[in-house]
């Protein structure tokens, strides 16, 4: 920015008693912070049981921690206990308040992301691999804020237009020092953007909480709903068919229990929106993307409502799909669907258990993108009841993942929210006063 831009920043939104205050202050980042070092312990130099000191790894500020760490809340590794400390300087641990940076990624959304320290408990703490750790000059900024601040649409498009390279992304020292940032100078409006955040985090941790309860349960009732490894019999039976004849036994690929489709579709008769490859194959809680476009040439495989959709490519094989409409897959597809002795509700639920899951991937063949095996998939044990217990196993498990999708939604809509807030209570690039 120019110097007559550095005037100040407005965002769209302000809390009704701040709306009279002087615009925001813009800094460059080098004005408010400075770096520290980092160490670059790889994975092998951590652990999860002993130390004395832990270590902040890019990886998990990447998958894992919270934009707020609190150590208290997060599983961070320790450095082992034969690696040598001696060289690390006092300023070099971590305070609160500090940022944290992951200054490499292969995602453009990722590069630069980043955590703020907010709770350390009195523990020693690191910053690593494929970090930047950056410290307040003086204090501007209270505990809470630059870790939203960092999330800003503000800030988080400056860091992408700084960052290089090719296959994998970097983020440098000089570039981040360069780039604007803004912030309300009264630490009560910094403060209250802060509290109304912490609160949308809060409700989203505790819907995840309970939508990880439910994918337990799912999980524990399947594990009872269906033969364990080297059993004939489920270990809960409705009380309707405790009396009932045992399960019988089959294998996937017998004629009465599945048909693996393999009728074909030319490309000039594919429907975009009921295209399915391993790109837009997701998991049943969160839908199935509609493609973008379809591929240029190919085999394709014709499916029906309700057939078994498998991805048949690492590292996706795990995913397994109940089709909810007719139409075309890709041949890294697998469309298996049900004959006489099975119903399709019930198959679904055989093949997204874990035991397939695990047989599926012991199996697969190929060194770089290894495939399922078919002819393998076809010899799968897996025993069945008659229809009407199929029916009632099927609706039990249907009506749990009703409630997971709810759930997931619910998720979904507080994230949206907070993104929304986010857009607003922070300003956007055009938004500053000249």
């Amino acid at each position: 920015m120019s110097k007559q831009d550095k005037k100040g920043l407005v965002p769209a939104l302000r809390f009704p008693e701040f709306r009279e205050e002087d615009e925001w202050e813009s800094e460059s980042f080098d004005k408010i912070y400075s770096f520290k070092t980092t160490n670059s312990l790889s994975r092998d130099k951590l652990n999860y049981e002993e130390g004395t000191v832990k270590n902040i790894h890019y990886g998990d500020i990447h998958t894992k921690f919270s934009t707020l760490f609190d150590i208290e809340k997060e599983a961070v590794p320790y450095i082992n206990p034969t690696e040598s400390l001696e060289k690390i300087k006092p300023e070099s641990y971590c305070v609160e308040g500090d940022m944290i940076f992951a200054d490499a990624s292969e995602d453009m959304d990722d590069i630069g992301k980043s955590i703020e320290i907010v709770h350390l408990n009195n523990e020693k703490l690191l910053s690593g691999l494929h970090t930047l750790l950056a410290r307040q000059i003086e204090k501007k900024l209270i505990i809470g804020f630059g870790g939203y601040l960092f999330k800003s649409n503000l800030i988080r498009e400056q860091i992408k237009r700084e960052s290089q390279g090719a296959k994998v992304l970097g983020i440098s020292v000089g570039r981040l020092s360069s780039i604007d940032m803004g912030y309300p100078v009264d630490e009560k409006e910094q403060q209250k953007i802060v509290d109304c955040l912490t609160s949308i985090d809060e409700l989203v941790t505790a819907q995840t909480q309970k939508l990880d309860h439910l994918k337990a349960l799912k999980k524990g009732m399947m594990q009872q709903l269906f033969p364990a490894e080297g059993e004939t019999m489920p270990e809960l039976r409705f009380p309707e068919f405790r009396d009932k004849r045992e399960w019988e036994e089959a294998r996937l690929g017998d004629k009465e229990i599945s048909d693996f489709i393999k009728d074909r579709i030319p490309l000039n008769q594919i429907d975009i929106e009921s295209y399915i490859s391993t790109v837009n194959l997701l998991p049943d809680y969160a839908g199935v993307k509609t493609a973008t476009k379809l591929p240029p040439s190919g085999s394709f495989t014709q499916f029906r409502k309700n057939d078994v959709l498998i991805s048949n490519i690492r590292p996706y094989l795990k995913k397994v799909w109940q089709a909810r409409m007719d139409g075309s897959a890709s041949n890294d597809v697998i469309v298996i669907r049900a004959k006489n002795k099975i119903i399709d509700d019930f198959l679904i639920y055989i093949l997204k258990n874990d035991d397939f899951i695990n047989y599926v991937m012991k199996d697969a063949k190929g060194v770089k993108m290894p495939r399922g095996d078919i002819s393998s998939m076809k010899k799968y044990p897996l025993y069945y009841p008659s229809k009407n217990e199929q029916q009632i196993i099927a609706d039990c498990l249907t009506s749990i993942d009703a409630l997971i999708t709810v759930q997931a939604q619910k998720i979904e809509a507080l994230k949206a929210h907070k993104k929304g807030l986010m857009q607003k209570l922070f300003p956007a690039r055009d938004e500053v006063i000249v």
